[in-house]
This record gives C-alpha cells, structure tokens and sequence, in this order.
C-alpha cells in the first residue's frame, strides 16, 4: 500500500475514552468542523490543537502553518501526553489535533486536504472505538483500521471515510510536520 501505513497497533484506547466520556457535552461544544466544512458535516469534533488565528493575516486557513492548543485541550490530558509523546518519538513538530465522532451509517465525503499547511504534513488516525472496523479510502487504495491501532495516510489524495457499523466511530486526527522540514516552513526561527 503506498496511501496508508499502520504504524502502531493494540494502543488501549480505554483511558482515551475515559476520558471523552467525563467531560459534559463534549461534542457539542466546537461545532465549526461540521457546521463550517461541507465534507464534515455529519462528523463532531473536539478540537485539541487548531491554527493560531493570529497567524492568519492575508492566507487563507488552509495555509496557516502555526498550531496552538486550544482552550478545551486542558480536559483532555491523556489525549494531549498521547500527542507529545508521539511526536517526540517520531521527530516531528505536532500540528492540528482533534477527536472526531463518526455517528453510525455517516460518512465524510470525499474530498483533498488542500493548501499549505496539509502539503508538508503527515496525516494521522488513532482508531479509539469503531464497531466492525474504520472504513477509509485513499487514491485507489481501501483499508479497514481496528480499534487500538495508529495510523498514517496520505491526505493529499482523494480520501472518505464511512461509519457502516452501529456505533460512533472514534478516532484522534492530528498532524506532524518532520522536525528536518521545519527550517524550509518556519525559517530558522524554528
């Protein structure tokens, strides 16, 4: 397979969902992802890291390379300890982070992560829950990633997903930049 890579698997996601489960209304409280995003919208996100507004300036967000946690990421310090670890370990620089349902029978629509900021980053998925497996397709390529596993795939290709089993589909999305491409995006600053 050249869009998708298993990177990591039999990850307990138990703590994880832990977790999401003790905060109230976790769903319900960042509804940008489907309200925003017409390919998302039948997805609810907690965002853990998100672009730093104040980067912004005249791009387009899509273009934004600097990350911040956001405010509702202190809840949520297992999912957070996950995501540094992670990029220590793989020598990257963590980028937007954030767990995504999947309601039973939704799907994302197809569709690229354009701009900027996807071209020079590795897109992850950390499978916490999904019933009969996550269904996801990439180019022409179609996996089925199990609960507890760690995922790379290739973003900048066609890509959907769909939720055919009879629960929630949950997974951790997030983004790392190689630490060696960090001087070509930030400059030397980095």
């Amino acid at each position: 397979m050249k869009y998708f890579k298993r990177i990591k698997s039999e990850i307990d996601p138990t703590p994880f969902l832990e977790e999401i489960r003790g905060v109230t209304g976790a769903w319900n409280v960042a509804t940008g992802r489907q309200d925003k995003i017409p390919v998302q919208r039948e997805a609810k996100a907690i965002p853990l890291r998100g672009l730093r507004k104040s980067a912004i300036g005249d791009r387009k967000r899509r273009d934004v390379h600097e990350s911040r946690w956001t405010t509702g990421s202190k809840q949520y310090p297992v999912a957070c300890a996950f995501l540094e670890a992670f990029a220590a370990e793989q020598d990257s620089i963590l980028g937007r982070a954030k767990i995504v349902c999947l309601p039973a029978g939704k799907r994302v629509y197809p569709h690229i992560d354009r701009g900027d900021y996807y071209r020079v980053r590795n897109r992850y998925h950390f499978v916490l829950t999904s019933t009969h497996g996550s269904w996801m397709k990439a180019g022409d390529e179609e996996v089925r990633m199990q609960q507890g596993e760690l995922w790379w795939f290739d973003n900048d290709q066609m890509h959907e997903a769909n939720n055919d089993g009879d629960q929630d589909r949950i997974h951790m999305i997030f983004d790392m930049l190689p630490s060696a491409c960090a001087g070509d995006v930030f400059g030397s600053a980095a």
